[in-house]
């Protein structure tokens, strides 16, 4: 239903496996201090094997950023084909407190089979104003399948669909405590030109009830409140995320009808054992269809979270249904002592109940386990490659700039 996120990373990043990379200390990763500095990442091995200087020097950086990250990627999938990427992160402080460090990630992806794509994803902090900004911007042409609703569904009869699509999500959060925020927010999902198979079958009529003709219109506002005491939402070292969101979805806001949904999306972190860098990680991610009927495009759908994560094991778009269940926890650690590797063991369980009051089975399980390379030392941003199966012969890679959660 949604974008597949299978791909390769570069014949220049395979280089780094080959590089002189262990030496040096672990820390937490804050800018420009000496632990930071004796670390290692993607750029310091490159200026070591071109014996030329890429960045200033660390002693001359400024503190607040920006640190920018830019790769490029050759991707390849069966629904994709060969897939040229450029994944882009850039972290600042906004001013100089720098308790927590803003995000902008900004992609885009082009395949031969004529499909692209384009997100912004913003998380923009004001200390001084007690302010938080984020946004989330996307563009898609993705002529893609969905495999029914509920958990039973199989591969054997997909349901292929072409579609437009631009998602504008924008909420302004004030600080009322602190870590504590409350906001408003805009949502907008617009489609159009959407076509689909028309062979009769199940898949086809669920697809029609939900979605009417070739165009749907999802207007409305947020309502939100968040807790967020991390320090790097990068890179997380501890700390608890917390955000709720009720998003009502209304017809004098341009929306093709009234209807409404609940996200609640948890994180844990933890220091494991305590005296180590080693992280233990925990994330419960939840959309409930509160009222009315989405239209089918709109529904909750693994893999269609704001960073696209959620399900590694799975295809976006796999399991859809008007709920999601959805917990994952994963273990974070050091391969090398400079911080330029490290490794993580993950697993995950989602559900698609019909409504809330469902017994919740059954389950669908997924795990899996990465490598992360650390691209840019001073905001602590990794590229993350991870290997991901689950039920009935679902595996695959997948590729994020940054942690999954």
């Amino acid at each position: 239903m949604k974008i597949y996120n299978c791909k390769i990373i570069s014949a220049s990043l395979i280089l780094l496996f080959f590089s002189k990379f262990i030496s040096g200390q672990t820390a937490e990763t804050v800018p420009n201090n000496r632990a930071t500095i004796r670390q290692k990442d993607v750029v310091d091995i490159f200026q070591e094997l071109l014996s030329r200087e890429l960045r200033k020097d660390s002693a001359l950086m400024k503190d607040n950023g920006p640190f920018f990250s830019l790769i490029p990627v050759i991707g390849y999938s069966l629904h994709t084909g060969l897939t040229g990427v450029i994944a882009t992160s850039t972290t600042f402080y906004s001013d100089n407190e720098r308790k927590k460090n803003s995000r902008i990630l900004i992609n885009g992806n082009y395949s031969v089979y004529n499909q692209y794509w384009f997100t912004v994803i913003s998380n923009i902090f004001f200390e001084k104003l007690k302010l938080h900004l984020t946004g989330d911007t996307r563009y898609y042409k993705f002529p893609t399948i969905t495999y029914g609703l509920g958990p039973k569904s199989t591969f054997s009869n997909p349901l292929h669909i072409d579609y437009s699509y631009l998602r504008f999500y924008q909420v302004a959060f004030r600080e009322i405590a602190p870590n504590l925020f409350v906001g408003m927010g805009y949502n907008l999902d617009l489609h159009w030109n959407i076509e689909v198979d028309t062979v009769p079958g199940s898949d086809l009529d669920q697809f029609v009830r939900y979605q009417k003709g070739n165009q749907s219109i999802s207007s409305g506002i947020s309502l939100n409140i968040q807790y967020d005491n991390r320090k790097n939402a990068v890179n997380p070292q501890k700390g608890i995320y917390a955000n709720i969101q009720v998003r009502p979805k209304l017809t004098f806001l341009g929306s093709n009808k009234n209807w409404q949904s609940l996200l609640i999306d948890i994180r844990r972190y933890l220091k494991f054992p305590v005296s180590s860098n080693n992280i233990l990680a925990f994330w419960s991610y939840n959309v409930i269809t509160l009222s009315g009927t989405p239209p089918y495009l709109d529904l909750p759908s693994i893999g269609w979270d704001n960073y696209s994560t959620t399900g590694r094991g799975y295809a976006p778009g796999r399991y859809t249904g008007r709920n999601l269940i959805y917990f994952e926890s994963e273990y974070r650690f050091s391969i090398t002592g400079n911080g330029l590797l490290g490794g993580v063991i993950f697993g995950n369980a989602q559900s698609i109940p019909n409504s809330i009051s469902d017994n919740i089975r059954p389950i669908i399980p997924g795990a899996g386990f990465g490598l992360r390379i650390k691209i840019n030392k001073y905001s602590g941003t990794n590229l993350a490659i991870d290997y991901g199966f689950g039920i009935r012969g679902s595996h695959g890679f997948f590729f994020n700039m940054g942690e999954v959660f």
